[in-house]
């Protein structure tokens, strides 16, 4: 059995969207799919579902590894680092 990530059990609290938005997708007139939060830093970008995949961009630009889904209903976890998920 391999070792849970260390990337998601060291968060000690979640960030959550302030808006309900993906800032980049506005400024180019677009529209997404669903949105993650940064759990590093806060960022809300659209999902890998959404033409801009602004969260996952983040991720590249900046290596901060976890975000959470910002839909209502929905409590998980994705690490990038490690391709793990984790609900809460």
């Amino acid at each position: 059995m391999s070792e849970p990530c260390q990337h998601l059990t060291a968060l000690t609290s979640l960030k959550t969207a302030a808006q309900h938005i993906c800032p980049e997708c506005v400024a180019l007139g677009d529209t997404w799919v669903h949105l993650r939060v940064c759990q590093e830093c806060g960022h809300v970008g659209c999902c890998d579902d959404s033409k801009n995949k602004h969260a996952t961009k983040h991720f590249h630009a900046t290596r901060h590894p976890v975000v959470a889904s910002a839909e209502r209903g929905e409590r998980w976890l994705w690490c990038y680092v490690d391709q793990e998920m984790a609900e809460y």
